[in-house]
């Protein structure tokens, strides 16, 4: 999502990627110092909405990254950022019956302090 996110809104000069948070190595790199273990466990949650277009609705007013391009971008840009999103979850949208269920891999990360 945050490559469709990408293509509509380049991130800020010099940011690094938020997927790097998904990586046992960056995470090794900002905490190794400063921790006394660190475990991870590659994990999936499965977002389940009434429909693709709900899934949208919610993630427009609720995840901050897609409300930023939204608001930054003009009526026909909106739309070509939306088309792209309702592509992204249909080729990944196994419900079947209309409503959305996707799978997202996460890491899960348990840093114990020294």
């Amino acid at each position: 999502m945050l490559a469709a996110i990408g293509k509509h809104i380049p991130p800020p000069a010099g940011a690094k990627s938020p997927a790097l948070w998904g990586t046992r190595a960056h995470i090794a790199e900002l905490f190794r110092p400063h921790a006394s273990s660190i475990m991870s466990e590659q994990r999936t949650f499965t977002f389940r909405y009434r429909s693709p277009e709900h899934w949208l609705t919610a993630f427009k007013i609720h995840y901050r990254p897609l409300l930023a391009a939204f608001a930054a971008l003009d009526a026909a840009a909106r739309a070509e950022l939306e088309r792209d999103l309702m592509r992204l979850i249909s080729q990944l949208n196994y419900s079947g019956n209309g409503s959305m269920v996707v799978a997202s891999e996460y890491l899960e990360i348990v840093i114990t302090r020294r």
